[in-house]
């Protein structure tokens, strides 16, 4: 079985969200199904087929999340240290070309996020951070043509 790296904070959200799914969701939807069954005919019942639609994602959803959690191997990035960018460093770069600054965090596939900075491990910018360490500058492959970045700080928060 492939295991999957990730941070505490990140297997806490995949738990949170499984947890909610079957005490919350679940019953909902088992709810929701009961009401448009009530209804009567089920060929033509809107209501009945997005709640079975729903319950379906519902369950995808849960198979998916106790797969991934059942393999995960959990990485403290604090208890880590060095000058080499790797699994769960902070990382701050500057782009050369706009000089626009930003920090990541790389973290394992199923916890990335990049709306709060959390890039996954196989990103192409994440790939090209690991083993780099502060000063250096790396160029990564983007739609409009590659782009450089110099690693500016190399943080195990």
């Amino acid at each position: 079985m492939q295991k999957f790296p990730m941070t505490a904070p990140g297997l806490q959200r995949l738990e949170e969200e499984l947890r909610t799914l079957k005490s919350v969701e679940r019953p909902a939807v088992i709810r929701a199904i009961a009401e448009a069954r009530s209804h009567g005919d089920l060929s033509e019942n809107a209501e009945y087929d997005a709640a079975r639609d729903r319950q379906s994602f519902i369950e995808g959803r849960i198979a998916e999340l106790e797969e991934i959690i059942s393999a995960v191997e959990v990485i403290d990035p604090s208890a880590l240290s060095g000058e080499h960018v790797k699994f769960g460093a902070h990382v701050a770069v500057v782009d050369e070309e706009t000089e626009r600054h930003a920090t990541y965090q790389i973290v394992g596939v199923h916890e990335a996020d990049i709306k709060y900075a959390r890039l996954s491990i196989s990103s192409p910018l994440a790939k090209a951070l690991i083993g780099k360490k502060v000063g250096d500058t790396v160029s990564v492959p983007a739609p409009g043509g590659d782009r450089s970045y110099e690693i500016l700080s190399v943080k195990f928060i």
